[in-house]
């Protein structure tokens, strides 16, 4: 079943953030959770962990800790949305969030997208807005499962850059 939500949290910057991960939309797993890849099967949490050399972090507060101890902001391309359960592919009718917080409020140098659909949804609503580019990296999701977790953390590298 189709419905229109908003996205139901923040972004998670700091001063040091120096690096721009947006996913799409958060899934129905994080959206129970209330924050980021809550999805046990979201290979996110592993990567991020493997390019920084750290433990898989478990509790929000320690993914929290992964993610400003490592130069890191993370937010989502949509503030709302039509979207049938965690579906990328049925989102419509997308609102975009305003990345301008974060980016008024630190140093972003760099800009990544989760997937395609967040890249694409960033290029249509925000580029235009920001003049900023951002480089699509390969969705983290169970659902892109020709990508191998090693191969996600290869790719995924190019944030450290």
């Amino acid at each position: 079943m189709t419905k229109r939500l908003d996205h139901p949290f923040g972004p998670l910057y700091d001063d040091n953030s120096r690096v721009l991960i947006l996913g799409s939309f958060p899934s129905v797993k994080s959206r129970e959770q209330n924050f980021f890849y809550g999805h046990p099967q979201n290979r996110f949490w592993k990567v991020i962990a493997a390019i920084f050399d750290q433990p898989v972090p478990q509790s929000i507060e320690e993914k929290k800790q992964l993610i400003l101890g490592s130069g890191l902001a993370l937010w989502d391309s949509i503030a709302s949305c039509e979207i049938t359960g965690s579906s990328d592919s049925s989102i419509r009718n997308a609102q975009a969030n305003d990345i301008g917080i974060i980016l008024d409020s630190c140093d972003i140098e760099r800009i990544y997208c989760n997937g395609r659909k967040s890249h694409e949804l960033y290029r249509k609503y925000i580029e235009p807005r920001t003049g900023r580019e951002a480089v699509c990296l390969p969705s983290t999701s169970p659902a892109n499962a020709q990508w191998t977790l090693e191969k996600l953390i290869e790719a995924w590298s190019a944030i450290r850059s």
